[in-house]
């Protein structure tokens, strides 16, 4: 038998608004309304505004580890924005743009940082699930999710977003295999910035693109700037029409930069170079809108400065609202784990005590009866 080619393919790049300002009519013409462009700049600020506040809450004490999400506000606002109300976001850590455009209320991840579980008591109805810490386990439930709406013949999919590190986690191959050979509408969202904590994308992934681990599935997959609010929302746009005409997955591979540490545990300077931090500095998705809305006479200086001084009134409200909370109650950790408590989680409640764990509450000491 002679040798034949049994397959070949091209992964496109997208890019609509470049770093300079350039912009590709024939592509990002209608695309987002000035008005709505206007209101996603002033989201990405107030966004901004938070990642400030929320890392000198930590650095003073009043909040545990944070993680910035300077620098990648447009990959999961642009999704946000794309995407229907009642479509499943399903995150990780560093997309604070997009939970808060989807209506979470701030203070929420601030609650969630300060060890306050009731941070991840989110309303059914926003669609969202609680921030994922573990790396890559997410990207399971967000097929989950897909695939229970499709049972129910509902039209809702859902969108999971990851680091470029998790594409090396045995969760993502699950989640990918299983969306792929089931049809499950999922849209799987990479925001590879570079780095997975300390090691470089070029290390953990030696093909040139993650985008095309997406092809030993047989999935759809596009490689998109991720600094490139445009750029996203079409990409986005284009994965939730076949989710919802044809049931099939889709790969976005959003090249993009945090440009803050890992988290606030963590010290980048010992690991990345400052001349690349410069060169991202440069294609931040906040210069790059305000350069396009100010071309077009929709933002000046003078609303700059009105809209900081907002933001900053804004997040001043949140820290208040989360620090403010009234204090929980221990009967908390057990009034929220079941819609119907068993009976051995009553005893543990009433007597506080893990003594009773496994036992019948009839088989409890006398006066712990009466509390069970």
């Amino acid at each position: 038998m002679p040798v034949s080619s049994v397959f070949e393919t091209t992964i496109e790049r997208l890019s609509i608004l470049e770093p300079d300002g350039t912009f590709d009519e024939s592509l990002g013409k209608d695309l987002i309304p000035d008005e709505d462009l206007v209101k996603l700049y002033r989201h990405m600020m107030i966004c901004r505004q938070f990642d400030v506040i929320a890392f000198k809450l930590q650095r003073s004490g009043r909040m545990g580890t944070y993680p910035e999400n300077r620098g990648q506000e447009a990959t999961s606002l642009g999704a946000a924005y794309a995407l229907q109300q009642s479509d499943w976001l399903v995150t990780c850590y560093r997309e604070n743009a997009g939970l808060f455009w989807r209506g979470l209320p701030m203070e929420k991840i601030l609650l969630h940082w300060m060890g306050d579980e009731r941070g991840n008591h989110i309303d059914p109805d926003l669609h969202i699930t609680p921030l994922a810490i573990p790396i890559g386990t997410q990207m399971l439930h967000a097929v989950g999710l897909a695939w229970a709406d499709k049972y129910r013949n509902e039209k809702s999919i859902s969108c999971t977003f990851f680091g470029d590190g998790a594409t090396s986690e045995g969760d993502f191959h699950e989640a990918m295999n299983f969306a792929a050979n089931l049809d499950i509408p999922t849209i799987f969202f990479c925001q590879n910035n570079g780095w997975a904590i300390s090691v470089p994308t070029k290390i953990q992934c030696s093909a040139p693109t993650v985008a095309q681990r997406a092809l030993a599935y047989g999935m759809r997959t596009i490689q998109v700037d991720g600094n490139d609010i445009f750029a996203v929302v079409k990409a986005v746009r284009d994965a939730a029409e076949i989710a919802r005409t044809e049931s099939r997955p889709s790969f976005i591979e959003a090249t993009t930069y945090r440009l803050g540490d890992h988290t606030t545990a963590d010290d980048a300077r010992r690991y990345r170079d400052s001349d690349e931090v410069s060169k991202w500095e440069k294609q931040d998705p906040m210069i790059r809108i305000r350069m396009y809305l100010e071309k077009r006479d929709l933002w000046d200086e003078s609303k700059q400065t009105a809209m900081q001084a907002e933001a900053e009134k804004i997040m001043s409200e949140t820290v208040k609202r989360a620090e403010e909370i009234v204090a929980p109650e221990c009967n908390d950790m057990f009034d929220s784990m079941y819609a119907s408590m068993p009976e051995n989680l009553k005893a543990q409640r009433s007597t506080l005590r893990t003594s009773s764990l496994g036992q019948n509450p009839s088989q409890l000491p006398t006066q712990d009866k009466a509390h069970a």
